[in-house]
Formats: structure tokens, C-alpha cells, sequence
């Protein structure tokens, strides 16, 4: 029976413990979706997200990729992002070959802890193209 009750209580203090952590959290200073307006065909957009971790364990990010080649994301620091700390992702748009409407994804693969549960988190750059 003290095994039952102390495998019982065990199991409670680690779903505590458990639901206690956050884990690591972006948090962006701004949107995160970016309205570039109108801009002319040739153009290269380019636009920096800067977030922060508001979680309590570092925030690694590990991939940034863009829905095609035209869009260039790069992101600092590369060494995990601590509790409290900032960090950047920098998405480039080359707007060459592309004129309407745009609407272009960038996601982050990371181990933050997003609203779906999903290792990832999207960044969207969106605006009009013109000839």
C-alpha cells in the first residue's frame, strides 16, 4: 500500500512540476506579419522580426525556411536564446518575377512551446507587387 500512495504522489508532484514549466516562448516586439504596402517589381523587401524568450528554458531555434526561393530568412543568434534574452529573424522578399499580390510564409522549427503544441511558429511577409 506506501507503494501504491507513494508512486501516487510521485506521479502528482511530476505533472506539478511538469505544468510549472513553461518552456521556451516567442514572443515577437511586434506582429508577426509584416505589410509592406505597394512596392514596385524589383524591389527587395526585406524586414526583421525581433522577439523575445519569455519562457523559462533557453529557445533554440532549429530551422528557419521560406515558401520559395525568392524569400531569404536568416535569424541570430545561432546559440540558444535564453530566458529574458532577444534574438532576430531577418526575412528578405525579392520581389523580381513576382509582381500582384504577395502573401510569403517563413517558419520557425524550434523547441518553443507555441499556443497548438506544434514545433513550429509562422512569419508572413504580405503586400502588393506592381509592374
Amino acid at each position: 500500500m506506501k507503494k501504491i500512495i507513494t508512486s501516487v504522489a510521485l506521479m502528482a508532484l511530476s505533472t506539478t512540476f511538469a505544468f510549472a514549466q513553461k518552456g521556451p516562448v516567442f514572443q515577437f516586439k511586434e506582429k508577426d506579419i509584416y505589410e509592406f504596402g505597394k512596392v514596385k517589381e524589383g524591389a527587395k523587401v526585406e524586414h526583421v522580426f525581433e522577439f523575445t524568450n519569455v519562457g523559462d528554458q533557453p529557445l533554440q531555434i532549429i530551422k528557419v525556411e521560406a515558401t520559395c526561393g525568392c524569400t531569404v530568412p536568416d535569424w541570430q543568434p545561432k546559440t540558444p536564446v535564453l530566458p529574458g534574452k532577444t534574438g532576430t529573424i531577418k526575412v528578405i522578399f525579392n520581389t523580381q518575377g513576382n509582381p500582384g499580390l504577395a502573401y510569403k510564409e517563413v517558419t520557425i522549427k524550434s523547441n518553443a512551446v507555441t499556443p497548438d503544441k506544434k514545433p513550429r511558429y509562422t512569419l508572413v511577409l504580405k503586400g502588393e507587387v506592381t509592374k
